[in-house]
């Protein structure tokens, strides 16, 4: 559901059945309908995995998607800084490399682990570049039975589907682009629909980008490549899409791992700390095809599938400060990591509206399969001093320890995840109240080699069923409550091969996380969205216990529990000004009784548009971000501030002849503020610098 005003059509309207039309009126027209178009959209619902595509207020859940009008008003260079644009998910990067990852409700979502046009495995691995997206959806929790168990094991609180471009309508642009210090690019994209009945679609996209960003010395290059042809004969829908995208990362500003007992102070905004040998490379080629048959207006089968071949390779490199006042640090071990990746996925699946006397049914029937091959090797180097605030470049160190064939990595992991699944939303009162109820079996066969000779050495194979219960009630138009219960699956964790335990290398049955939630959604069709959502979810934690004979053994034991409320609001206050934003509280517990590292307990957006009706054309923008303070370390004795950002900047439309062009100008982080972002790390405490003051600029001319 697209936030476009009633009062906007009228004016168009109007504008386009006056007579005699002046060259003044006509370029006038050109330049508000380009405006309307260059604004930036939230579309509420999206794809729901097992349940389809469906309207926000219609589901038990909250899903919102980012089109692809903000990416070309913001310039963002990764989907993690699309995301930067919902209060409820906080970025951050992996370790040492250049692996973007995402906090939803308190726990990671890897960019593994994010979806392309409903499949996981598909995506780009560790770093996605956003031009060859249409939107980026969100899906706030728990999701084992809406879209299986992710194969990185990661999105407990939360996942992203990425839709690649398709053809919507005729459309024709170049952009020209500059970000930072010295990053220049372009792009063009073109879409035709074909056929006397406009039944076929073709649409080609495509960037460059290079050059050095904001932070000292981090140079990023980024080519992509994207294509779609797509039939729409009304009872069948094809589509393919093909994508290729090759991104590097010179001298990345990395994290620093915290071995010290005080936060140090934070080096300048602009400050690079990186070595200048390191680097990431990333290669991928990937595609899906999705094939829709209406058997009868009720009934539509369908059928998906998609692969990927990615190729990496990168010397990473870490610091770690040893001393907080002084920054002395020393470098870890860098490393040298080819790696290598085949996938594919396939889904296929029945949905069928039935309705029985005042009942009616939406069944959804289906099975899913993802296949994964990593094959990779490492060698890790020597460590060394130097300092956080005055690093020393070293040529690279020499070998510490390697494993594996670095020339030609043989398989080091395979999984195959498959699934089934079956669910039925029934409607009562003429669909006013929608209560869902499914369950997806879920099997998990994963295969670890040994980087000596490639030899299997351990295999998890195992299955669960995960359940959802979901409930919608609109008691009145505008309004619709909500409650759900669903799970989130992962791998089981395996004992240790202690042989003081009574079970030594045990492989525990499926880890499910529970979660309970409840919400509010408020829209008034088509101007303001607004959602409230309170969450809980238990996450199983591992130990050890007594065996009841004597001995101890490794078992589930105690729990992770986040839980939280978020609020969220988009769409247009009043003509011409436009919102996205909300805020989110989040208390994540660990076992222990400590909260989580890396997890703000408040975090909030404001991202503000005003189309100036003195000024045609011209629309200011303007982005508050706020991140409160956060847990640095398990024991919650170290702690980051809060950090707050402005960002600023202005578009403006004018006609060159009648094709308009889109002058756009940002400024993120005006004060050019100085401060640790994040904490979250899966290993030891680890802060990440956030960005400084970083100017964007771009010139669109469409047609």
């Amino acid at each position: 559901m697209k936030t476009i005003p009633f009062a906007a059509s009228l004016s168009a309207l109007a504008v386009a059945t006056a007579a005699p039309a002046t060259a003044q009126d006509e370029e006038e027209t050109i330049i508000v309908r380009a405006q309307r178009d260059n604004a930036t959209q939230v579309v509420n619902g999206g794809d729901a995995g097992a349940l389809g595509d469906q309207a926000a207020e219609d589901l038990p859940f909250n899903v919102r998607s980012f089109d692809e009008t903000l990416i070309y008003n913001q310039q963002p260079l990764t989907v993690g800084e699309v995301l930067e644009n919902d209060p409820t998910v906080r970025a951050t990067y992996g370790f040492g490399n250049a692996a973007e990852q995402f906090v939803i409700r308190g726990f990671p979502l890897f960019a593994d682990d994010l979806g392309v046009n409903g499949l996981y495995g598909i995506a780009p691995r560790q770093m996605v570049a956003p031009e060859l997206f249409e939107q980026v959806q969100v899906l706030n929790g728990s999701s084992a039975f809406l879209n299986g168990a992710a194969p990185g094991g990661s999105g407990l609180g939360g996942s992203v589907n990425l839709l690649l471009k398709r053809a919507g309508k005729d459309a024709t642009r170049a952009t020209l682009g500059f970000v930072g210090d010295g990053h220049f690019g372009g792009s063009f994209d073109v879409a035709r629909r074909l056929g006397e009945g406009r039944q076929w679609g073709i649409r080609i996209n495509g960037a460059y980008r290079d050059g050095e960003v904001a932070i000292d010395d981090e140079d990023r290059s980024a080519r992509v490549l994207g294509g779609a042809i797509d039939y729409d004969g009304g009872q069948l829908r094809i589509a393919l899409d093909l994508a290729y995208q090759e991104i590097r990362v010179d001298r990345l500003r990395p994290k620093v791992t915290l071995l010290a007992d005080a936060i140090p102070e934070v080096p300048d905004a602009s400050a690079n700390y990186a070595q200048n040998y390191t680097y990431t490379e990333l290669t991928d080629i990937f595609g899906t095809l999705n094939l829709e048959y209406d058997i009868t207006p009720d009934v539509l089968v369908y059928a998906r599938g998609g692969l990927r071949r990615g190729d990496e390779e990168g010397i990473y490199g870490d610091l770690q400060v040893t001393d907080a006042a002084t920054g002395e640090a020393t470098s870890g071990f860098h490393s040298f990591i080819p790696y290598e990746q085949d996938n594919e996925a396939i889904e296929a699946g029945v949905r069928a509206n039935l309705r029985t006397g005042a009942v009616s049914h939406a069944f959804n029937i289906g099975g899913n399969l993802i296949w994964q091959q990593d094959r990779t090797a490492y060698d890790f180097f020597s460590p060394f001093a130097t300092n956080l605030y005055d690093p020393v470049q070293v040529p690279l160190p020499p070998r510490a320890f390697a494993g594996g064939n670095l020339d030609d990595p043989f398989p080091i992991t395979e999984r195959k995840l498959g699934s089934i699944f079956a669910s039925d939303t029934i409607g009562l009162f003429d669909d006013r109240v929608l209560l869902t109820a499914g369950a997806r079996f879920q099997s998990i066969d994963i295969k670890r080699f040994g980087y000596a000779a490639g030899a299997l050495e351990t295999r998890y194979d195992e299955d669960a069923v995960t359940p959802i219960m979901g409930l919608v009630v609109k008691p009145v138009d505008g309004l619709s409550l909500y409650a759900n219960y669903i799970e989130a699956l992962q791998e089981g964790p395996v004992a240790p091969l202690d042989f003081e335990l009574s079970n030594p290398g045990a492989v525990l049955a499926p880890r499910k996380s529970a979660q309970y939630e409840i919400g509010a959604k408020l829209y008034f069709d088509p101007a303001i969205f607004a959602t409230v959502a309170l969450y809980r979810i238990e996450r199983p934690g591992e130990g050890f216990e007594d065996d009841g004979a004597g001995g101890t053994r490794f078992a589930y034991l105690g729990e992770q529990r986040n839980q939280g409320v978020e609020v969220t609001i988009n769409g247009e206050l009043s003509r011409g000004l436009r919102v996205i934003g909300g805020l989110a509280y989040t208390d994540a517990e660990l076992a222990s009784g400590s909260s989580v590292p890396g997890v703000p307990e408040f975090a909030a957006n404001a991202n503000v548009e005003w189309d100036l009706a003195f000024v045609p054309g011209l629309t200011l923008t303007g982005r508050l971000t706020h991140t409160g303070a956060q847990p640095a370390n398990a024991s919650n004795t170290l702690e980051l501030d809060s950090w707050t950002l402005l960002d600023l900047g202005a578009r403006y439309v004018l006609s060159a002849g009648e094709v308009p062009v889109t002058l756009r100008l940002t400024v993120d982080n005006v004060t050019d503020e100085a401060y640790w972002a994040s904490a979250f790390d899966a290993f030891n405490p680890a802060l990440l610098q956030g960005a400084p003051r970083t100017v964007r600029a771009s010139a669109s001319i469409a047609f």
